[in-house]
């Protein structure tokens, strides 16, 4: 089970992975008003930054979601087209109470959970 955070109420830590309820519009068809595409609500892997600098215009954008296309998506409020909703930090790995192992306590982390 997710524990849905909403998002105008706490933020991730800076540099979280997180998943995301995002809500927008897809775009309209061509020459139509932009707001006569269909909603939509979906959740999406990001990462949270509470300072982003955008490389191709130098713009800083404050306690944003970034998605793999390097998208940024906003709280309710945050002036951006497509809203993040809600947040939840990813699951710790099967049989741990961390998200991430790097080294030499893989295979044994592993060994045992294919044990059970």
């Amino acid at each position: 089970m997710i524990d849905w955070i909403p998002a105008d109420e706490r933020l991730p830590f800076d540099g979280a992975g997180v998943v995301a309820a995002v809500t927008g519009r897809y775009p309209a068809e061509p020459g139509a008003d932009p707001v006569t595409g269909p909603e939509f609500w979906i959740v999406l892997p990001m990462y949270f930054r509470d300072v982003h600098p955008v490389e191709e215009t130098g713009e800083v954008v404050l306690n944003c979601f970034v998605d793999s296309d390097r998208v940024l998506r906003r709280p309710p409020g945050g002036g951006t087209d497509e809203v993040v909703t809600h947040w939840a930090y990813w699951p710790n790995l099967p049989g741990t109470d961390v998200r991430k192992i790097v080294g030499e306590g893989v295979g044994p982390a592993l060994r045992a959970v294919s044990d059970q």
